[in-house]
């Protein structure tokens, strides 16, 4: 497994990570988590991120990180919890953390990320909202100052708004998700060259964009759902049928596309068994994907360079749009 350097931490950690939810009861039984984590460390992936808000994802991690006798790294997050969570209460953010300490039984977290920092309807982290100052800042310090974190991050899922916040440079690390796989781009316009300028490193979530592009929808994108607009149908389609004359799987596609671009330090898998770790890390291992594939990766996203205003945040293909709250 290749390393790569996470900015300004000077970690090395492996370009494919393992992200945390499921292999929570989100993914399945407990024993299938295990399985999962304990075979992506066996093939070398050093790095794990999890949060509070991934069902019962610390508690599992923390159970089977004892069986763990190399080194490797973990995130986690702020937010979530105790119940009703202030994000403007120092004693919430340190209740926070140590709940997490207590779950992964770790004396220390690796990487803390401020959960969702940009959505206030999620977190109202800061007290200033043009400045980003608030407790959450002073908390971060006293905690790197107790030897408690090492290192600091930003983990959100909108492409702008989480710029000014990096802009700050007060933390270390960002993670985005959801706006930088095969047709999703908008992190190359913000967050991609601002933690650039800052040496920030930078952590892909989501490289299969919530499901989307595990597996193909032919015919769900023919017929044309009524909130799939008419160029992103063009697009999917066109989509296909490079997976088509390429001969790889959408899944491997997608992963090897962001693995093709050096700047970013690693991307996260979302593998939910021993058996997914062990596709994503084969995949992995074939490298960057071939210029002329990458070159038509370009064209097709450039289709649709900015989301539909009524396109859902996460496309449910294969999914009931009733049961995503699309339909009441």
């Amino acid at each position: 497994m290749r390393t790569r350097r996470l900015g300004k931490t000077d970690l090395q950690i492996s370009e494919l990570s393992l992200g945390g939810l499921f292999v929570s009861s989100v993914g399945g039984e407990f024993e299938q988590g295990r399985k999962a984590i304990l075979r992506a460390l066996d093939l070398g992936i050093n790095y794990i991120d999890t949060a509070p808000s991934y069902a019962n994802s610390e508690e599992v991690l923390g159970k089977v990180f004892p069986e763990i006798d190399k080194p490797f790294v973990f995130s986690t997050k702020l937010g979530g919890r105790p119940q009703p969570f202030e994000p403007q209460n120092p004693a919430h953010l340190r209740q926070s953390v140590e709940e997490s300490l207590t779950l992964l039984k770790r004396d220390a977290i690796d990487i803390l990320f401020v959960h969702e920092p940009e959505r206030p309807g999620q977190y109202d982290w800061w007290t200033d909202k043009e400045k980003y100052t608030g407790p959450v800042l002073d908390v971060l310090d006293e905690l790197k100052a107790d030897g408690l974190v090492r290192f600091t991050g930003l983990g959100g899922t909108t492409a702008y708004a989480m710029v000014p916040i990096m802009e700050t440079g007060r933390f270390d690390v960002v993670l985005t998700a959801f706006n930088y796989s095969l047709l999703w781009r908008e992190a190359e316009l913000g967050i991609i060259p601002t933690a650039k300028k800052l040496d920030m490193g930078i952590v892909i979530g989501s490289p299969l964009q919530q499901g989307v592009l595990s597996r193909r929808h032919d015919e769900e994108v023919q017929r044309g759902p009524h909130w799939l607009s008419p160029p992103r149908r063009q697009q999917l389609l066109d989509l296909y049928q490079l997976v088509d004359e390429s001969g790889l799987s959408l899944p491997e596609m997608a992963l090897r596309f962001v693995l093709s671009n050096a700047d970013i330090s690693c991307t996260l898998m979302g593998a939910r068994s021993r058996e997914e770790v062990e596709l994503n890390v084969a995949a992995s291992e074939r490298g960057k994907l071939p210029n002329d594939v990458l070159t038509r990766l370009d064209e097709i996203a450039a289709q649709v360079p900015f989301r539909p205003f009524e396109e859902p945040a996460c496309l449910p293909l294969g999914r009931s749009a009733r049961a995503l709250g699309m339909v009441r």
